[in-house]
């Protein structure tokens, strides 16, 4: 099994409250598994209507961190080898290192440290 798991938290263009419900749904589902990341796929609006899941999300995440769900996360646009963060979740989840968009500045993904 994968030390990383993928979410497309934007697959069937779900309203932010089902999105976020998945969210919730996923973390849950992974607790006291060996995944030790989860890549979220929310998209940035590019379509010029919409980009309310990014924002969402990455709130929700913020509360989840501060109750302690998860360890952190890292916005796409700073998943890089010179992101302090990006570094301690390579340290943590080596399989990060194969992901595609490490140092691509990806604003349509976030990365979760469980």
């Amino acid at each position: 099994m994968s030390q990383v798991k993928k979410v497309n938290l934007e697959e069937g263009r779900p309203s932010v409250q089902d999105a976020l419900a998945r969210l919730q749904m996923e973390l849950r589902l992974v607790r006291g598994s060996r995944i030790k990341a989860l890549k979220l796929i929310h998209g940035f609006g590019s379509s010029g209507r919409g980009g309310k899941l990014r924002p969402a999300v990455r709130r929700q995440l913020e509360t989840y961190k501060g109750r302690g769900y998860l360890k952190f996360y890292i916005p796409g646009e700073r998943l890089s080898i010179f992101d302090e963060d990006t570094r301690r979740a390579l340290d943590l989840c080596p399989a990060l290192r194969g992901d595609p968009d490490l140092e691509r500045h990806n604003n349509g993904v976030t990365v979760v440290i469980l």
